[in-house]
C-alpha cells in the first residue's frame, strides 16, 4: 500500500478529554471550531490563510460569537477536520488510500483551493492520487470502496469515476504486463507446494481480478464491469467468470441453488444486476450458472423480463444442464413441487433454435419486401438433441413423484421433446411408470395420452421383460411389447415373424397406439436400440425384485410372454362370457359391448383381477398408459 506525508512539524494537538482537542504551544487560541460535538482550541491566522469556508463564516457571525465557528456537517467529520488542520499547521499528516477521500471531501468543504494558497491540501491530495493510488491496483479498490460514504460529493468530484476508470483499465491490460502477487485464491494449483519461484513463475490468468472486485458493493460493481465491457479487450467467459464468483460470494447459499435468510432486497438487487450484465456471447457462462440465477430470481419473485431474459439464455445451451439444476421449486402458493412451466418454456425456446430463420414481410406502397432475419446462428446438432431428450426424460421421471402433478402437465412436457427420435425409450419408460406408480386416480384419458409417447420397438430387451411383468400398463401396451419382442428375436434368428395366437391378433387389430408413430414399418437399427448404462441399472434392479432373473436372454423372454398371453386368453374368455349372459338376459348386448369398449383401456388393474397366479406374480413396476377394447 503507498501512503504520502505531508509536513514536517511533530503533531502537537492534543486531547484533553473525549471532545476537546487544543494545540499545544505558548500562544493562546483565539478560535474555537465545533464539530459534531468535538470543539477545537485553534488560531485563526494558519486556518484562515488556506480555508476560505473559515473566512466566510468568521465574517459573517455574530460580533458576539467572532470566535467560535461551527462545522458541523463537514464530509469525515472531527477526524477530517483534525488532518486539516494538521495541515494548516504544518504538522506531519500520512494520507493512504483509506483516509484519502475523507480528507479530499473535507479539504473541499473548508476550500482548500489554489485561490486560498498555492500549494494547498487539495492540490496536493489530487496529485498524490493521480500519481499513485490510481497507478496500484488494490489501492484503487479501496479508494472506490471508500466513496461510498461521502457520496454524492465523492461523485461530484469525479473521485468515483477516476477510480473505476483505473480500476478497469488496469483489468483489461495484456496480462503479460501485469506485475504478479499471490493474491489469487481460487483453488490451489499442484506448484504452489514446490517453492515461491515455481508459483512467481506461473503465468498470469486472464481472470486474475475477479475476486478482488468481489469486495466492492453492487453497485460500484456493476459500473467497474460495464466500464471493462465498455473497453472491449477482455471475452465474454472473463466477464461471466467474473459475474460468477460475485455470485458466490455476495449470495449466501447461491451455490447450492438456495438463498438463505438475510436483506432480500438487497440479494433481489444483486441477482437482477448480474443477470443485466450477462454478456451476449453463448457459452460465456455456464448453463448451470444461468439455472441458479433463475432459482435466485423466482425465490425472490423479481421480474417477469428477467425471468425470460434467463430463459432465453438456457434455452440456448440446455444440453449443458443436469436434472438437478433444473429442478425449480415452485411459489408457494403453487401446489405442484417443482415450477414444470419454467422448464417447459426453456425447452420451447431450445426447440425454436432448430428454425435458424424466419421470414418477415413488410408492405410497402409499391411493392412487397422480403426480409430474411436470422435469430440463432445455427441448427441444432444431433448430439444435442439426444443430450437435451435425456435430460428431460430423466427429469420427467423426478417430477412424476409428485402426487401434485397434473398429467397434462407431465405430458405436454413430454410432448415438448416428441419431434427428437430418441434411440431407445427405456428412460420414457422410466419416468411414465413413476407417474403411474404415484399417481394411481389418473384417469384413462390421460394414461392413453401417457403411453402414446412411448415407441414400444425401442424399448430394450430388459425394458420388455419388465412392461409385461408390470400391472400398471395397459392390455394393449403389454401386447405390443410382446409383438415387437418377437418380431425383433425373429429378425436377429434369420426367420420370418412368427404367427401371435388368435387373442393378440385380435387385440392388435384394433389399431396400435403402443407409439405416436406408426408401426408397421420397423427398421432392424430400431429394433437393436440400447439404453444407456444408467437406465439399464434402474431397470435390472426393479428386475431382480421380480425375481426375473431365474432364466437368462430369451427364455425370460419366452415366460414372460406365455404368461401374459394367458392373461390376454382369460381376459377375452371372461368377456365372451360375459356378452353371452347378457344376450341371455335379452337386454342391452350392444350396451355391454359398448361399455367394455370404454372399459377397454383398463390398465393393469382389470389384468389383476383375472387369475390369482398373475396377482402373485405381478408387482408395480415402471410406467406405460393404453386402453384395449376387446369384441
Amino acid at each position: 500500500m503507498k501512503f504520502m506525508k505531508i509536513g514536517s512539524k511533530p503533531d502537537s494537538i492534543k486531547t484533553d478529554g473525549n471532545n476537546v482537542r487544543y494545540v499545544e504551544n505558548e500562544l493562546a487560541s483565539d478560535i474555537t471550531v465545533n464539530v459534531d460535538g468535538s470543539r477545537f482550541y485553534l488560531h485563526k491566522f494558519p486556518l484562515l490563510s488556506k480555508c476560505a469556508c473559515l473566512q466566510k463564516l468568521l465574517s459573517s457571525t455574530d460580533k458576539n460569537n467572532a470566535d467560535e465557528v461551527d462545522i458541523s456537517g463537514i464530509p469525515g467529520g472531527p477526524t477530517a477536520f483534525e488532518t486539516c488542520a494538521k495541515f494548516c499547521y504544518g504538522m506531519t499528516v500520512t494520507l493512504s488510500a483509506y483516509n484519502v477521500v475523507a480528507t479530499r471531501c473535507a479539504a473541499e468543504y473548508l476550500g482548500m483551493h489554489e485561490t486560498a494558497e498555492k500549494g494547498n491540501l487539495i492540490y496536493k491530495i489530487d496529485v498524490f492520487l493521480n500519481s499513485s493510488l490510481f497507478r496500484s491496483w488494490k489501492d484503487s479498490i479501496i479508494v472506490l470502496q471508500t466513496t461510498k460514504t461521502f457520496l454524492p460529493l465523492s461523485e461530484d468530484l469525479k473521485l468515483v469515476s477516476l477510480c473505476i476508470d483505473a480500476i478497469a483499465s488496469k483489468a483489461c491490460v495484456d496480462v503479460s504486463h501485469v506485475e504478479w502477487s499471490y493474491t489469487y485464491n481460487r483453488k490451489k494449483l499442484a506448484e504452489e507446494n514446490n517453492g515461491v519461484d515455481q508459483v512467481s513463475a506461473r503465468e498470469v490468468p486472464n481472470d486474475w481480478w475477479v475476486e478482488d472486485l468481489c469486495e466492492l458493493e453492487i453497485e460500484l460493481y456493476k459500473r467497474v464491469i460495464m466500464n471493462i465491457k465498455t473497453e472491449g479487450r477482455l471475452g465474454g467467459e472473463v466477464i461471466g467468470e467474473a459475474l460468477k464468483a460475485y455470485g458466490y460470494r455476495r449470495l449466501s447459499g447461491f451455490n447450492k441453488g438456495v438463498m438463505e435468510q438475510g436483506d432480500l432486497m438487497k440479494h433481489k438487487t444483486v441477482v437482477e444486476t448480474l443477470v443485466w450484465l450477462l454478456p451476449a456471447e453463448k457459452d460465456s457462462v455456464s448453463c448451470g450458472f444461468l439455472l441458479k440465477l433463475l432459482k435466485a430470481v423466482t425465490m425472490l419473485n423479481s421480474g417477469e423480463m428477467v425471468k425470460e431474459q434467463l430463459v432465453r439464455r438456457i434455452g440456448q445451451q440446455l444440453e449443458q444442464a443436469s436434472v438437478a439444476e433444473l429442478l425449480i421449486k415452485s411459489h408457494q402458493e403453487s401446489q405442484t413441487l417443482y415450477d414444470v412451466d419454467l422448464v417447459k418454456k426453456i425447452v420451447v425456446e431450445f426447440m425454436a433454435r432448430d428454425h435458424s430463420s424466419e421470414i418477415e414481410v413488410e408492405e410497402d406502397d409499391e411493392r412487397f419486401e422480403v426480409q430474411e432475419i436470422k435469430k440463432f446462428p445455427g441448427i441444432l446438432s444431433e448430439a444435442s438433441k439426444l443430450m437435451v431428450v435425456k435430460l428431460i426424460d430423466s427429469y420427467l421421471t423426478e417430477i412424476a413423484k409428485d402426487t401434485n402433478l397434473p398429467a397434462s402437465k407431465f405430458i405436454e412436457l413430454a410432448e415438448s421433446v416428441s419431434s427428437i427420435s430418441r434411440p431407445a425409450h427405456d428412460g420414457l419408460y422410466r419416468a411414465i411408470d413413476m407417474y403411474l406408480k404415484e399417481h394411481g386416480g389418473i384417469t384413462k384419458g390421460d394414461k392413453k395420452r401417457m403411453c402414446k409417447l412411448m415407441d414400444c420397438r425401442k424399448l430394450s430387451v430388459e425394458a420388455c421383460m419388465h412392461a409385461v411383468q408390470n400391472d400398471r400398463l395397459p392390455l394393449r401396451v403389454v401386447v405390443q411389447v410382446l409383438f415387437f419382442e418377437q418380431v425383433r428375436a425373429s429378425a436377429s434368428s434369420g426367420s420370418s415373424t412368427p404367427d401371435l395366437p388368435k387373442g393378440i391378433r385380435e387385440l392388435r387389430s384394433c389399431g396400435t397406439y403402443g407409439s405416436s408413430r406408426s408401426v408397421p414399418t420397423v427398421m432392424e437399427d430400431e429394433w437393436d436400440a440400447v439404453a444407456t448404462e444408467e437406465e439399464m441399472r434402474a431397470l435390472k434392479s426393479e428386475i431382480t425384485a421380480l425375481k426375473l432373473q431365474e432364466e437368462s436372454g430369451r427364455k425370460s423372454m419366452d415366460k414372460a410372454a406365455v404368461t401374459a398371453i394367458s392373461r390376454v386368453k382369460s381376459l377375452i374368455m371372461s368377456k365372451k362370457m360375459f356378452r353371452k349372459k347378457l344376450q341371455g338376459k335379452g337386454g342391452g348386448g350392444g350396451g355391454g359391448e359398448k361399455n367394455n369398449g370404454g372399459g377397454g383401456s383398463d390398465s393393469s388393474e382389470s389384468l389383476g383381477s383375472v387369475t390369482d397366479e398373475a396377482a402373485k406374480t405381478a408387482t408395480p413396476t415402471r410406467n406405460l398408459t393404453r386402453k384395449v377394447s376387446v369384441s
